[in-house]
């Protein structure tokens, strides 16, 4: 990048570095160039204060991808405070009309700053971006600025309007985080396949009981997890059977918990012996739970980035012979709280292993689950 010298870029890198462990880079060094030294500042500064790793992930992509859209259109890094024509630029080249843009080949983004986002691979959509997708990294450029300090043009009735407009006139469904949820017959043919005993197996198999069981876990908690968190509790007695094994997972501070919020969840049986199987024999007793393995099958010291639990979920559907698009680490979640309704679990009881916090957001899937077979359904059977 012009203007930077090869040792700013390399101390940026160090820089990074020293964050790592909660902002976990797959491009630490595409970032060191990009980001400027008041970023990695306020970086290091929002990791003292103690904010929660998923949402340092999310400030820490949209900063990225705020900068490089700025480098591209403009010719210049990100500037603070942003002027309101910069904002609403911002809208212009992201939330635009497809039929117009066959009339008119410069409406919405233009070529070369697509090019340029696509090269670096900051841009990956095709068409118009999704509303949301373009609030949240306004309001991730309005938080930003008032961290910095500086006034903010984020409320001003144009660029409302200006969103508002652009939204109603390029309307896009809202799409499933994962198409179909991994319920119990799901998650039975993707476990079947790792069953070689293999090292890679016996991991994967872990991370897909591990997720789905605890409540179905988001993959950034999966790919998060450290044996720190793990807490033996004593077995758990069931009639004409052994007592099952169990343990409890602290989930710590989490997207919908307090500053000061333990979560706990618990794993009971199958799944505590499948994570007791792989930890056995990977050796890993302390750290990262969920590691790399490099295709020689050495255990590597990282942990898996959180986009790798999806790849995994979409991998076993493969090769359980399902279509991988449908399938996405998402769908533990949603497959969870479907499954629990399919079996008639109470909507609290799941809420609390699922640990969410919202009865609306819960309860759409158990309405989903019953309503196939509810009465309303059959009124002519």
């Amino acid at each position: 990048m012009t203007g930077i010298g090869t040792n700013a870029v390399t101390r940026r890198a160090k820089e990074l570095d020293t964050i790592a462990a909660v902002l976990p880079f797959e491009r630490r060094d595409e970032l060191a160039e990009l980001l400027t030294d008041q970023d990695i500042e306020t970086l290091r500064h929002l990791v003292n204060e103690g904010m929660g790793e998923n949402t340092l992930r999310a400030l820490t992509s949209d900063l990225a991808y705020l900068q490089a859209w700025s480098l591209a259109a403009t010719g210049a890094s990100l500037p603070w405070p942003a002027p309101e024509a910069l904002a609403l630029k911002f809208v212009a080249h992201h939330l635009w009309q497809p039929r117009q843009r066959e009339i008119d080949p410069h409406h919405g983004m233009p070529a070369d700053v697509e090019q340029s986002l696509r090269e670096q691979g900051f841009l990956k959509t095709i068409g118009p971006h999704a509303p949301d997708t373009v609030r949240r990294r306004l309001a991730t450029w309005s938080t930003l600025t008032k961290w910095r300090g500086f006034p903010g043009v984020f409320s001003s009735p144009a660029l409302k309007s200006a969103i508002r407009l652009a939204v109603r006139a390029t309307p896009r469904p809202r799409k499933p985080k994962s198409a179909k949820a991994v319920t119990g017959d799901i998650l039975a043919k993707m476990l079947a396949i790792c069953d070689s005993g293999g090292l890679t197996d016996l991991r994967d198999r872990a991370i897909l009981m591990v997720a789905f069981a605890s409540g179905g876990r988001r993959r950034s908690e999966v790919a998060g997890l450290r044996v720190e968190q793990l807490n033996a509790e004593p077995p758990v007695p069931v009639e004409n059977g052994p007592p099952l094994p169990s343990l409890a997972i602290h989930l710590g501070r989490t997207k919908t918990s307090g500053a000061d919020h333990d979560d706990v969840v618990y794993l009971t049986g199958r799944p505590v012996e499948a994570l007791n199987a792989w930890l056995a024999a990977s050796r890993i007793e302390t750290g990262s739970i969920f590691r790399k393995i490099d295709r020689w099958g050495n255990l590597s010291q990282r942990a898996l980035e959180p986009g790798a639990i999806n790849q995994i979920v979409k991998l076993r559907a493969a090769q359980a012979g399902l279509d991988p698009k449908a399938f996405s680490a998402h769908g533990l979640r949603s497959g969870y709280l479907t499954e629990a309704a399919n079996r008639g679990v109470p909507l609290q009881e799941a809420m609390e292993q699922s640990r969410h916090r919202s009865v609306q957001q819960a309860s759409s899937y158990y309405n989903n689950a019953t309503r196939r077979s509810g009465r309303a359904a059959r009124l002519i059977s």
